[in-house]
């Protein structure tokens, strides 16, 4: 346990020191290993030098204890040999007070026994209880060996060289001589001194070291680092970094520019957004508000923006699709069509390449060429089916960055064209309904007065007069195509009508004059049945006798002979009534043919004939379409109810005549086509 607990600081100081030292750089790293590999050389080279003086200084020493003892020894063996004590202790004195590298002398016999020693002696004296000394002498000492034995050792007053000398008179062994010799003094204090001043350097270093890398930490390292780190925040975007500034020096200097930098930047940033902010809102709202339908797509065909009438189009209104693949959510018939060409678009394939490309997988020329120019874009058209049938127009443009280098996105426009397709087949079918009916007509008349022109003094007067009748009666046919046109056009157009009280059972007499004859010519029964008392409607005489005429010529015309066509109008009850002012219901009903289901949808359609691949009747396709604009301009509404077999109701409301109504306009004009014999073949059966 106890060592757990002693371990545990020294695992944090390492932890901390790791840590450090991981902080410096690579740089910083490679000096102090060199300052550490260079002070270790010189404080080594140093040691050796000091360890070489104090060698050679031992040497010295060795040789000075050899000498001096052998001239020692020579001196006193005599006197121990003649054991004159007293002598030898004067010489002794004097020799060791002369000589101050010898720490100490002792003189022992040859059994070891010392008996005279400077700065120690033996009493002259002795008795039972005195302790006698002796001198242990080393195991390699040799008595008969003319050359002293010298060895090194270390007391608590420094480092003494032992000399042992025999002492030898006459080949007779006397005992030993034992000299303590003193280092010499001044190669002692000049190696100590180099030991010193070399450990002193050694740390010196060290700190110095040690100082210059926590200073390189604090005040260059770590800036440096915070720097980068700065750095690399700007450079992702985060324009809030700020350093803290070191002392001084150019480096404070660099960190004061780079926190200007990043205040600028910051203040553009927040200007560009706020710009950004305006401009998409601009966008957004522009796109949100153009009629056509908008999908921006990224380089993987992901939807980035789409507008409300791309959603209402492709029936997205409950979709998130932001993120989601474009063709994933597409109708299948769009589908089919754009997926190739989107992946084409996004490729951003040089022209040539997709040119290349082009030819090399289609055979036909013009699909080779459209495919060719999908690099900007292209452009498709596409029938819906759901939500409900439409036709759409797809417009794909590449969108290039700045430089206009590379592909960014992929815009899509949806363009409804519905209408204009409806508007083109209507038009084409008019024109072809109108040549065929104008075409007739012309050529009859033409003839007719061709033939009088070069045959008319053979001809007799009842065949002129045949052929005048007829030329006349084509000419008449011409005028009402060309009025039911005019008509229609004035209908559809801004032209505003004055309205006033109308007396139904007026319009009805009239209309019933006018066709009195031709429903007699096919055996067709006219009858009317119109309320007694009937009040005064509020509307346009003149197009009201339009709308009778025509129902009723269109009744005429697909009723066979036998049949009946009857005009009704009467008031409505107040519960069929579903507004304040009373209403009055007129309708007009035949026994003809009737009208396949098929067919319901477009009877009021303009140029539309429920014959249309059988041309027996004549008419333009036009008299419903002026029925329904005529009675919408009096905010009605036309209804139809009809059996194939069976008969044929058209029916409408008119609002009744109030004193304190007011024109509906009061500046229109009176206008009216009253062109009773203008039935219409594609309308009504």
């Amino acid at each position: 346990m106890a060592v757990l607990i002693l371990s545990a600081p020294f695992q944090t100081i390492r932890e901390v020191i790791a840590r450090w030292w991981s902080d410096f750089t690579l740089q910083t790293r490679l000096m102090a290993v060199a300052t550490l590999v260079v002070s270790l050389a010189m404080s080594g080279l140093t040691f050796w030098a000091v360890n070489a003086i104090q060698q050679d200084a031992r040497m010295n020493d060795t040789r000075f204890g050899q000498d001096l003892g052998l001239l020692l020894a020579a001196n006193v063996a005599p006197l121990i040999a003649e054991d004159n004590l007293t002598e030898l202790a004067r010489f002794s004195g004097r020799f060791y007070s002369s000589t101050s590298s010898v720490r100490y002398m002792l003189y022992a016999d040859k059994n070891g026994k010392i008996f005279f020693g400077i700065p120690f002696s033996e009493a002259e004296r002795q008795n039972s209880l005195t302790i006698q000394r002796r001198i242990q002498l080393p195991e390699s000492y040799a008595k008969n060996s003319e050359v002293p034995f010298v060895r090194q050792h270390l007391t608590p007053n420094g480092e003494v060289a032992d000399v042992f000398v025999p002492l030898n008179q006459q080949g007779k062994y006397l005992g030993v001589l034992a000299i303590g010799i003193n280092p010499n003094p001044t190669v002692v204090a000049s190696s100590n001194l180099t030991r010193d001043v070399t450990v002193a350097v050694f740390i010196s270093i060290w700190a110095l070291v040690i100082l210059g890398a926590v200073f390189n930490a604090l005040t260059i390292t770590k800036p440096i680092k915070e720097l980068l780190v700065g750095v690399k925040n700007i450079a992702a975007g985060n324009f809030k970094q700020r350093i803290e500034k070191p002392l001084g020096g150019e480096l404070s200097e660099l960190i004061s520019n780079f926190n200007y930098m990043a205040e600028r930047l910051e203040s553009y940033e927040e200007q560009n957004i706020e710009e950004l902010t305006a401009e998409k809102a601009k966008l957004e709202t522009l796109v949100s508000t153009i009629a056509d339908g908008a999908v921006l797509l990224d380089t993987n065909l992901q939807v980035i923006l789409v507008n409300p009438t791309a959603r209402r189009i492709f029936g997205w209104e409950e979709r998130n699709l932001v993120g989601e693949n474009v063709l994933h959510h597409l109708p299948s018939a769009v589908t089919v069509e754009i997926t190739r060409p989107l992946y084409r678009v996004a490729e951003d394939k040089t022209a040539t390449e997709s040119q290349e490309y082009s030819h090399a997988e289609y055979s036909g020329s013009e699909d080779a060429e459209a495919l060719s120019h999908l690099r900007e874009g292209g452009e498709f058209r596409i029938t819906l089916e759901q939500p409900h049938k439409r036709t759409v127009r797809i417009l794909l443009t590449k969108v290039l960055n700045q430089y206009r280098e590379g592909i960014k996105g992929i815009a899509m426009t949806v363009q409804d064209i519905t209408r204009e397709v409806e508007l083109n087949q209507a038009k084409s079918q008019f024109i072809s309904n109108v040549s065929h009916e104008l075409r007739t007509p012309l050529f009859n008349i033409k003839s007719f007065i061709e033939t009088l022109y070069e045959y008319g003094e053979s001809l007799t007067q009842q065949e002129r007069q045949e052929f005048l009748e007829t030329t006349n009666h084509e000419t008449d046919r011409l005028t009402r195509l060309v009025n039911d046109v005019v008509d229609l056009s004035r209908l559809e157009s801004s032209k505003t009508y004055h309205f006033a009280a109308v007396d139904l059972a007026q319009l009805t007499e009239q209309t019933l004059r006018s066709h009195h004859l031709n429903a007699r010519d096919k055996g067709i029964t006219l009858n009317q049945e119109v309320e007694a008392d009937l009040p005064a409607v509020q509307g346009n005489y003149d197009l009201l006798l339009q709308v009778f005429a025509n129902l009723v010529g269109n009744s005429l015309k697909f009723t066979e002979s036998g049949g009946e066509v009857t005009i009704r109008a009467y008031l409505l009850e107040e519960h069929q009534v579903y507004e304040a002012i009373p209403r009055v219901r007129v309708a007009v009903s035949d026994t003809g043919m009737g009208i396949d289901l098929e067919d319901q949808q477009a009877i009021f359609d303009r140029f539309f004939r429920v014959e249309n691949q059988v041309h027996t009747l004549e008419g333009t396709g036009l008299g419903l379409s002026i029925v329904k604009n005529i009675i919408e301009k009096h905010h009605s509404t036309v209804h139809l109810a009809t059996e194939v077999g069976v008969g044929t109701t058209f029916w409408f409301d008119l609002p009744i005549e109030q004193k304190q109504a007011t024109s509906s306009s009061p500046t229109a004009e009176s206008s009216s086509v009253t062109d009773t014999d203008s039935p219409d073949k594609t309308i009504k059966n």
